[in-house]
């Protein structure tokens, strides 16, 4: 274990350059005190590597040095190969290029790990959009790609949920994220996140942001901030509810945590009380039609309105034969 953490540290250097060791603790999930206990080996055995304290301190290897200890484990090489997502890679025009690469990949490995590749690659398949969703055109992909690669500006044509619908943003592209089937660009000012497939038109300016993303910006330190704010800000409000066995089965996620952790029996019968979070009036209203009468609100007022007009409109629309 320790002998892989010591092959880390060496590779992280050679590819990052200077780090501290707080840094390499955070990528390492260790304490700084086994950095620094790290270090020490490294030095004993020879490795060129010192250190500088003050702000802009850090560990680094001697210029010029570079270490061969690069040879693959079963498990790297396995990984290797199921990272590779022919899907994403063709949309941003890269599909012949990951071909190749694994092609070469394959190639370098011994046989007894080539085999493991293989079965890896046969045995596991990534499909990332949901059952529910179209695969969604998006044609400016590659464009977006390239600018976050140049780090050139883009001028664009979006359009937006709220009005005004469409509107113009100059974007200074950061990154690309892929969630569940979609493609984002986080992107300057801001930064903020913007769905490429929203993108109606697309000029790429002819000219760099001066100082490309903010200092110590990380992409997926973002991606995991802006994934929480999403969540946190979806359920607003709460709703009371009465629900029925069969009911509270066919509840997922927030929904289902909250019956969990909320929902007490009542009385007579075997229905449940519970406080559920919804994000709207207009949602719920939809959320709750699903269940049936498997379910009754009884909180807000207006959601319990809103229901029961709905049901009284089916009521009507029931009531006589089909046409």
């Amino acid at each position: 274990m320790r002998a892989s953490r010591l092959v880390q540290i060496l590779l992280l250097l050679q590819t990052r350059g200077r780090m501290t060791a707080a840094r390499l603790a955070e990528e390492l999930e260790v304490s700084v005190r086994t950095v620094y206990r790290d270090v020490e080996a490294l030095h004993a055995a020879g490795v060129p590597l010192y250190g500088d304290a003050g702000h802009a301190g850090g560990y680094q290897l001697l210029a010029g040095y570079r270490t061969r200890l690069t040879g693959l484990t079963t498990d790297e090489a396995e990984a290797l190969f199921l990272s590779g997502i022919p899907g994403p890679a063709a949309e941003l025009g890269l599909g012949s290029v990951l071909a190749a690469a694994q092609l070469k990949l394959r190639a370098s490995l011994p046989a007894e790990l080539r085999g493991h590749a293989d079965r890896m690659q046969a045995r596991f398949h990534l499909d990332a959009p949901g059952w529910y969703a179209e695969d969604d055109p998006v044609p400016y992909l590659p464009q977006v790609a390239d600018a976050v690669w140049n780090g050139t500006v883009l001028a664009v044509r979006y359009r937006r949920w709220k009005e005004p619908t469409d509107v113009d943003r100059r974007l200074e592209p950061y990154g690309l994220v892929l969630k569940a089937g979609r493609w984002y660009v986080v992107a300057g000012p801001g930064p903020r996140t913007y769905r490429i497939d929203q993108i109606l038109e697309l000029r790429t300016l002819d000219e760099e942001f001066e100082h490309g993303p903010p200092e110590g910006f990380d992409l997926p330190a973002y991606w995991r901030q802006y994934r929480a704010d999403f969540h946190a800000g979806l359920h607003r409000a709460e709703a009371v509810v009465r629900i029925s066995p069969r009911g509270a089965a066919r509840l997922t996620g927030a929904a289902a945590e909250a019956v969990a952790a909320t929902g007490r029996p009542e009385p007579a019968g075997d229905w449940i009380r519970a406080v559920l979070p919804i994000e709207s009036t207009e949602h719920a209203h939809g959320q709750f039609l699903g269940l049936g009468a498997e379910v009754e609100v009884l909180e807000p007022a207006e959601l319990r309105d809103r229901l029961r007009e709905t049901a009284r409109d089916l009521g009507a629309l029931y009531a006589t034969g089909a046409p």
